[in-house]
């Protein structure tokens, strides 16, 4: 059986993260979630599974918010898809999103 890509997504609201979850499975995708930014670089760094994209919210609990994330996440592969999710920091993605990214403003369809 074929192995479904797996996508990193870093959300920290049970009810956005089981949305976002069910939206990637009905698109083919296997989900891998990290509850924060620590996790989810983490779980990059170590290099166990080979990640097709990020999915970030950007507020997040913790130190590091999904800006750093992605920032991070480009460090270590400088085309790793980004799509960033948010509801009240949208007016900070042209000077702290990373270029060739996405942004997708809270609430959202599948």
């Amino acid at each position: 059986m074929e192995e479904l890509p797996v996508i990193m997504v870093v959300e920290d609201d049970d009810t956005v993260q089981g949305f976002v979850e069910e939206a990637l499975v009905d698109g083919g995708f296997e989900p891998a979630i990290a509850a924060s930014g620590e996790e989810a670089v983490t779980l990059l760094m170590g290099r166990l599974t080979k990640y097709r994209a990020l999915v970030t919210d950007v507020n997040l609990l913790g130190t590091m918010d999904g800006w750093e994330v992605a920032k991070r996440a480009r460090e270590i592969d400088p085309e790793f898809p980004i799509v960033y999710m948010t509801g009240a920091r949208a007016d900070e993605y042209s000077s702290r999103g990373v270029p060739n990214s996405i942004l997708l403003t809270k609430p959202f369809a599948p």
